[in-house]
């Protein structure tokens, strides 16, 4: 992909049972390569995501990890449509078109929570209003955020009861 094309976020991967919606900023190169969400093979979103929904998301393909996201009530989206980026961290965003986050919430009707994957995404949170949603700042799953995955998964922890 040129540095100078815009990127693109891929469609939200929902249905009417999600409880639990995560947002992302925008796929890094590795997972727009792949055309995967969280593709690259340090990114930690299928390990946080797998032990709190006790599955080995990682053994799956990438089909089959969606499959059982949606099985757990579980959604993904990103918080942005397009931007010019060079490579893949968030700083780097420029040129910047959002989704139309509320109107996939209102289309939401079991809907509980929201959980921004890093600071870029949870930037967002003022603009989705709906009574009752809780949402939750998450530390990114990121290489690029050195934070233990212990203490990662204890934040992520958090989406656990908005599942049940």
């Amino acid at each position: 992909m040129a540095e100078d094309a815009p990127k693109t976020c891929f469609p939200p991967v929902v249905n009417a049972a999600t409880r639990v919606l995560i947002l992302g900023s925008l796929p890094g190169e590795a997972s727009l390569q792949a055309a995967q969400y969280y593709a690259h093979p340090r990114n930690q979103f299928w390990l946080l995501l797998g032990a709190i929904l006790d599955e080995d998301l990682v053994a799956l393909d990438y089909p089959s990890r969606l499959q059982c996201l949606l099985a757990h009530h579980v959604g993904l989206w990103d918080v942005i449509a397009e931007a010019r980026r060079q490579g893949s961290l968030d700083a780097a965003i420029r040129e910047q078109r959002h989704n139309d986050l509320q109107s996939l919430v209102t289309a939401l009707p079991q809907l509980r929570a929201i959980g921004f994957n890093g600071a870029t995404a949870y930037r967002a949170a003022d603009s989705i209003q709906q009574d009752g949603l809780i949402k939750l700042a998450l530390p990114s799953s990121s290489p690029a955020y050195t934070l233990a995955f212990a203490q990662k998964l204890a934040r992520w922890q958090g989406l656990r009861p908005y599942l049940v």
